[in-house]
């Protein structure tokens, strides 16, 4: 059956200013913050550490209190601009410290320097974003299709040249390696296991340089097969520090896959993550820094019920989401139907494939011209805009 159906997304419109993001656990430094905001008419997001990802990078303005910058500097939160850390009274040496740490931009000191506090509101009014683009995939349950998209948009990706460089990350650790989907387990460079990373920072040069590629362009990270997999004896490279993949459990490290994830984001790169049906906290980094995270789901009803569940946990991590529904639908399950159960834009309802399976036996993944593959790729692509730079 032909699933095929408009591609519809929403974009909301901000009729004002985003509010301040306020990490402020004593209650009367926590009313300064609010009576200076209020002031600046200025709304404000309370919230506790820890914060997701997108939470911390989409505000206008943080504003912490040292333990809540202590808090973020710990669980790696990157630094951007418009931080400001405030203090009740004059600040002290730790307040200095872990000002520092987080990469604030002002210590400020309640409630005698308030216009201070005034002038960062005014200043970062809008939300500081990196030049680069990251999105998850993610699937409703093992066979979604979701490690396909998520190859399928990289390829694509590379093909129309809309990043100088695009990063393929496999955040499966358990799903036999994404290079297997691309036919490139035979290809030189590095994968997880072999990657380290040193101070939680990498050079996004380096790491292009060191992991194999799909296509021009296009770097793939996939996770590793331990036992036959080439390379298995390489020496780590681009760093020092721990392997962030455990070797007997295959776990990946979270502070590893964010270094990876920031180091895309930083160098203006095209970041695709596949999520598959992972979840824990390697997961939870790759949907947190996503600026669209993609839901696939097969047009099954048991599939759909499974993604009522998917949506819940993607939704409580990142607001930005879409949908792919993908045929055949056995029982005439239209992609329409399933975004209204599930609450969710659709990008694209797309048609099975059914020479697919095949040729990723035979080869590794082509996205083909005209191809249900190749339009839902296209329509994640479309929604997060990520032309050329």
């Amino acid at each position: 059956m032909n699933l095929a159906a408009p591609l519809r997304t929403s974009a909301p419109v901000a009729l004002a200013l985003a509010p301040a993001l306020v990490l402020v656990a004593d209650p009367r430094l926590r009313n300064e913050v609010r009576r200076v905001a209020a002031a600046a008419e200025r709304g404000t997001d309370e919230r506790a550490m820890p914060v997701s990802r997108h939470a911390w990078s989409a505000a206008g303005l943080v504003v912490l209190d040292t333990a809540a910058a202590r808090a973020a500097t710990a669980a790696g939160c990157p630094r951007r601009p418009g931080i400001v850390l405030v203090t009740e009274g004059e600040p002290a040496v730790p307040d200095w410290q872990a000002a520092t740490a987080v990469g604030a931009e002002r210590v400020v000191a309640l409630p005698g320097d308030a216009v201070a506090l005034v002038e960062q509101f005014a200043a970062h009014a809008e939300p500081a974003t990196g030049a680069g683009v990251v999105v998850a995939v993610a699937g409703a349950g093992g066979g979604a299709g979701a490690t396909t998209l998520a190859a399928a948009t990289a390829l694509r990706a590379a093909a129309r040249q809309l990043r100088r460089d695009i990063v393929l990350i496999d955040g499966a650790p358990l799903g036999g390696g994404i290079d297997l989907v691309l036919g490139m387990e035979n290809t030189a460079g590095l994968r997880w296991p072999d990657l380290v990373i040193e101070d939680g920072r990498v050079s996004a040069a380096a790491l292009h340089g060191a992991l194999p590629a799909a296509a021009p362009g296009l770097a793939v990270l996939s996770c590793g097969r331990v036992r036959g997999r080439p390379g298995a004896d390489r020496q780590p490279g681009a760093g020092t520090a721990a392997a962030p993949v455990g070797r007997a459990t295959g776990e990946l490290a979270p502070a590893a896959v964010r270094a990876v994830i920031e180091s895309g984001r930083a160098a203006g790169d095209l970041v695709v993550c596949d999520v598959s049906g992972e979840r824990g906290s390697a997961a939870d980094v790759m949907v947190d820094a996503a600026d669209l995270v993609v839901l696939v789901v097969p047009a099954r009803l048991r599939a759909v019920a499974a993604a009522e569940v998917v949506a819940g946990y993607l939704g409580e991590r990142n607001p930005n989401r879409g949908l792919i529904v993908r045929g055949p639908a056995p029982g005439g399950l239209r992609g329409a139907e399933v975004a209204e159960v599930l609450g969710l834009p659709l990008l694209a309802a797309v048609r099975g494939d059914a020479g697919l399976a095949a040729r990723l036996e035979r080869g590794g993944l082509t996205v083909r011209r005209r191809s249900p593959l190749r339009e839902a790729a296209d329509a994640v692509l479309a929604v997060v805009g990520a032309e050329r730079r």
